[in-house]
């Protein structure tokens, strides 16, 4: 996967708790075979009225939002079920980072695991940026991995993260990966391995 150092993107601004998976990508969109392609899925039912036209109220329906790259929204989101096509749908979308007061387990590691930056800031800092992208669409937020720092103009806040996770964004690693910087010592191993038992090759 593309590492991680740090993104100036603009921001769509989302202020809603509890935002579910089943939410951010709808259960009859997870028959696909494929990892891409979810991103004109995400938030289907939201971006749609009744009689199934966008609504031009919604957030990633407005003009002034269509190239956000952080998504700012509200606590516990991606809780629901363990899919992983909601961050790929929001990856797909083109957000490169999520901020929000807290996220559910499972979704954040899920989001690791492909690059999607989740970010966790207070309450309070999370209302401070929702109201910028509110007021300045076009305003733009720092996120810098390195650091763990976000900035705005007029903005500053740090995060946290857990070191291995950060040494596998910053460096691109994902689960595949990791498994290969061990290809010598697999070797080895099925090298020892008795001929009588079971093997891949």
């Amino acid at each position: 996967m593309e590492p991680f150092l740090s993104i100036r993107a603009s921001m769509a601004p989302l202020p809603r708790a509890d935002i579910d998976t089943d939410q951010i990508m709808p259960k009859q969109f997870l028959k696909r075979v494929e990892r891409t392609g979810y991103g004109e899925f995400l938030f289907h039912d939201w971006r749609r009225t009744p009689d199934g036209d966008l609504d031009p109220g919604f957030v990633l329906n407005r003009p002034e939002y269509q190239n956000a790259g952080v998504l700012v929204t509200g606590r516990n989101f991606g809780s629901g079920s363990s899919r992983e096509h909601a961050p790929w749908g929001l990856q797909d979308w083109g957000f490169r980072a999520v901020v929000a007061p807290s996220f559910a387990d499972i979704f954040r590691t899920n989001c690791t695991k492909i690059g999607l930056l989740p970010v966790e800031l207070s309450p309070k800092e999370v209302i401070w940026l929702t109201e910028l992208a509110q007021q300045h669409p076009d305003a733009e937020v720092v996120i810098d991995l390195t650091d763990q720092t976000v900035t705005a103009e007029g903005f500053a806040a740090t995060f946290e993260i857990d070191p291995f996770v950060k040494h596998r964004l910053l460096h691109g690693l994902d689960d595949i990966e990791l498994t290969l910087q061990r290809g010598e010592q697999i070797a080895k191993f099925e090298e020892g391995r008795p001929a009588h038992r079971p093997a891949l090759a």
